[in-house]
């Protein structure tokens, strides 16, 4: 069987061999493919699914989105060149009044993967994509009680700002682990409790003025919406000099910040997805430079207790298990000089470093102006966080607990790293930089065969075999397009989420194998494959 692409009367007709006209050969296009049905059966002969009409108008288009050098096949898909080839009405053009909303890196992930018949709870698939923990109990980490009952009172709003008990807890864990020596102290009013840490940020974006927030790329996917949604500020990219490099010295920093005059910085540290990890001597200084050119400092540090590398001895191999000896965490805070006239302004919460990110509820720590704006955007945008989950949460943030857990934690995940790094080196996918902290790991796709060696069709291939992992190009993070990119720099980088349990991550590097072992003796140019199977 073999299809051909007609054109006749402006449009391009597929028909089979052995009905072509004469006047059709004459328009003849020189390129032919298996059929639709009959390439699914000769890649995966076991595969039983069909692909949903709706996949052109997802995958493919995002796709072309990220190779803009194929600009001219998404005019054409999107019918700008006439009517051949226009898709039905996306959600946007049906209701005008409505702006297209780009799905997040996950999100969109795990939309591919639903269109392949993937459910959480069903055992034979592997979530390497998830951008959560596991929330189950930890090998040597303290019980967690999760029992409650609620009080009528409880049933009312909480204060935008978060109740006051767990906003003392909460300033009460950074001048312990951070403030010790230090004659400034954060109170509860330098706190402010949100339902979500991108909750938090849509505040932070909310409150700031007229200004430009810079940011680095690879940086979290959300970034691109929350840096978007509001028109008073300038999105700023700052480049590193080399795409080898991890981190930007802080002496490029200071250049890059003072020469384009932001007026804030946002950034996850530990990065997201690169696992990398700025602390002590540089982190200080990216601090000193956001207090001398009055810039503020948006700290994303939700992965801030996953760090593989510290010092300290763990209880399990001979540490002291007290209060003397506290795991490797990392935080700005320890090095803000006046907790109410540095621009400071952390991100944190339950989510990750707790591993409840059903709770949603998260925090913001700043100068107490600054949380007293928070507060206030909170009453228009969210509301503020859950009231009986923010009480629940008063336990975990006991001092004895976070130390005891935190420890759990840093030993469980690093094993989970360790294996995942020897798996994918093993499959001949490359990692530059050695996670140090977080549960991610930012894994280059070009020694593999084409077409995989392209993120986009390496996760559409992936579903097929029931794997889920995030595409580079969400990391590329361009808020309202405000860089002209032909092509990603992200297009052969995959994020691997080590944050499910063991037991997916050994299913996820077996059927990841199994894909790779097929690529290596059927090798295809990504642009054939998104000819040919985006557009099943």
């Amino acid at each position: 069987q073999i299809q051909f692409l007609v054109a006749t009367e402006g449009r391009w007709n597929k028909i089979s061999q052995g009905r072509i006209s004469p006047k059709q050969r004459s328009s003849l296009i020189v390129q032919s493919r298996p059929l639709p049905s009959l390439r699914r059966n000769l890649l995966h002969p076991n595969s039983t699914a069909t692909m949903p009409a709706e996949r052109r108008h997802t995958a493919h288009d995002v796709f072309l989105q990220f190779h803009r050098h194929r600009a001219q096949s998404l005019r054409e898909l999107k019918g700008e060149d006439g009517d051949a080839g226009k898709p039905d009405a996306t959600p946007n053009e049906r209701f005008e009044m409505f702006h297209h909303v780009m799905k997040t890196g996950v999100i969109y992930a795990t939309s591919r993967a639903n269109r392949f018949g993937f459910k959480m709870e069903d055992p034979d698939w592997a979530n390497m994509g998830q951008g959560a923990p596991e929330t189950g109990p930890l090998p040597g980490a303290p019980a967690r009680d999760f029992h409650m009952n609620i009080q009528d009172a409880e049933l009312e709003y909480a204060p935008t700002a978060g109740i006051h008990e767990l906003r003392e807890k909460v300033a009460d864990y950074y001048n312990a682990l951070y403030r010790q020596g230090k004659e400034s102290k954060y109170t509860y009013e330098n706190v402010c409790v949100v339902p979500g840490g991108r909750s938090g940020l849509t505040r932070v974006m909310a409150a700031l003025g007229s200004i430009q927030v810079g940011y680095f790329t690879p940086d979290y996917t959300a970034y691109q919406q929350a840096l978007g949604l509001f028109m008073r500020i300038s999105p700023s990219p700052l480049l590193h000099k080399t795409v080898h490099e991890a981190l930007m010295s802080s002496e490029d920093f200071c250049f890059e910040a003072e020469g384009r005059g932001l007026g804030a910085m946002l950034l996850s540290n530990p990065a997201n997805p690169t696992g990398q990890s700025l602390e002590g001597e540089e982190l200080e200084k990216y601090v000193k430079i956001a207090r001398d050119i009055g810039m503020a400092l948006i700290a994303d540090e939700f992965y801030s207790h996953y760090y593989y590398d510290g010092e300290a001895v763990d209880p399990e191999d001979g540490g002291a298990d007290d209060e003397t000896n506290w795991p490797k965490t990392v935080s700005s805070a320890a090095y803000v000089e006046d907790v109410n006239e540095d621009p400071v302004i952390i991100v944190n919460g339950l989510t990750k470093n707790w591993r409840c990110p059903g709770f949603r509820v998260c925090w913001i720590v700043a100068p107490q102006p600054i949380c007293e704006m928070l507060s206030s955007a909170g009453s228009f945008l969210d509301g503020g966080a859950n009231a009986p989950l923010q009480k629940l949460a008063l336990p975990l943030m006991e001092l004895d607990f976070i130390r005891r857990d935190t420890w759990a934690l840093q030993r469980h995940f690093k094993k989970k790293r360790d294996f995942l790094l020897r798996e994918l080196a093993a499959l001949g996918i490359t990692v530059e930089w050695m996670p140090t902290a977080t549960f991610y790991i930012w894994a280059d796709l070009s020694a593999l065969p084409p077409p995989i060696n392209d993120c986009l069709v390496f996760l559409e291939e992936a579903v097929r075999h029931k794997v889920i992992c995030v595409p580079g190009v969400f990391f590329d993070i361009n808020p309202r397009d405000i860089r002209n990119l032909k092509k990603s720099k992200c297009i052969s980088f995959v994020r691997f989420s080590y944050g499910p349990a063991m037991q997916n991550l050994e299913k996820g590097v077996k059927q990841i194998g199994t894909m790779i072992e097929y690529w290596k003796k059927h090798k295809e140019s990504p642009n054939m494959y998104a000819e040919s199977s985006f557009d099943d």
